[in-house]
């Protein structure tokens, strides 16, 4: 149950992330990700509000600290695409945004099975290269030289560890609180989106109908933490994070079907490695 959860949270992740691009290239993406944090704390506190439970201190604690963690790695991951360097930035924090979670969940006592450590550790090579941009391969896909690579490495990290401590805080937040933690998670995570559109002088405020879209992406991604949330009391968190982390695969699968887009040879791969991988942690 617990595998099936998070591999609904990664579709619903993916959906979102699909969409949000798409949005994108119609509004500017800091736009695009306030409106998704809005939008989704407004429905996960109706959902906590359904659902039961009340906010504690530990709850608030960890909700705002996975907030801060989001709400930083959207920030670098929009620096990396408004400096196109999406096809570094992508597949690492992708990457990171499995692993952090999951060395988290093994550092606090989860014992995943030797067939789910085969499928974590597949779950990694399969998240870069689903995420890897085609465009990254050709001339004038990335900005050329050193510096671009390094300036994208770092974006990446950095966008990798916030996801991955927004995953690992989330998980830490006391069941008793319900939904209460995760609708703060992403109303902090909203704060920190206008922080860093500030510094980086970006456009945040929504000032279209196009703009509205965008609460789409917002309702998939509260959606995706939900369940997200419930893999997690059928199962151990290095294995829902690791999981739930392959949202990159139902992007590309989405672009595929929708808009017709060619599957670059090493996404393929990718795909293959990612049914592998949750085949193996599933029988493990």
């Amino acid at each position: 149950m617990a595998v099936l959860l998070a591999l609904l949270s990664a579709f619903a992740y993916g959906t979102s992330d699909f969409i949000g691009g798409v949005i994108s290239s119609r509004i500017p993406p800091w736009t695009a990700a306030f409106c998704s944090q809005v939008t989704g704390a407004a429905a996960l506190a109706v959902l906590a509000g359904v659902h039961g439970g009340s906010l504690s201190p530990a709850g608030a604690a960890w909700g705002a600290l996975s907030g801060v963690g989001s709400g930083v790695g959207l920030s670098f991951l929009y620096r990396g695409l408004s400096s196109g360097r999406m096809g570094v930035v992508a597949p690492t924090s992708g990457v990171l945004a499995a692993l952090v979670p999951a060395a988290v969940g093994v550092l606090t006592g989860d014992r995943p099975s030797s067939l789910a450590w085969a499928g974590i550790v597949l779950a990694v090579p399969a998240t870069f290269l689903v995420a890897r941009e085609p465009s990254a391969d050709r001339p004038g896909g990335s900005p050329a030289g050193p510096s671009g690579a390094r300036s994208g490495l770092t974006d990446g990290l950095l966008a990798g560890c916030g996801f991955g401590v927004g995953f690992a805080a989330i998980a830490k937040a006391p069941a008793e609180d319900g939904f209460w933690p995760v609708s703060l998670s992403l109303l902090v995570g909203a704060v920190v989106v206008i922080a860093g559109a500030t510094v980086a002088r970006g456009d945040w405020v929504p000032r279209n109908a196009t703009a509205a879209l965008s609460t789409s992406t917002g309702i998939l991604a509260a959606a995706a933490l939900a369940l997200f949330l419930q893999s997690l009391s059928h199962g151990m968190l290095a294995i829902s994070a690791v999981i739930a982390a392959l949202y990159p695969a139902a992007t590309v699968l989405l672009a595929v079907t929708v808009l017709r887009e060619h599957v670059h040879r090493v996404q393929a791969v990718g795909l293959g490695l990612c049914a592998l991988a949750v085949a193996l942690v599933a029988a493990g």
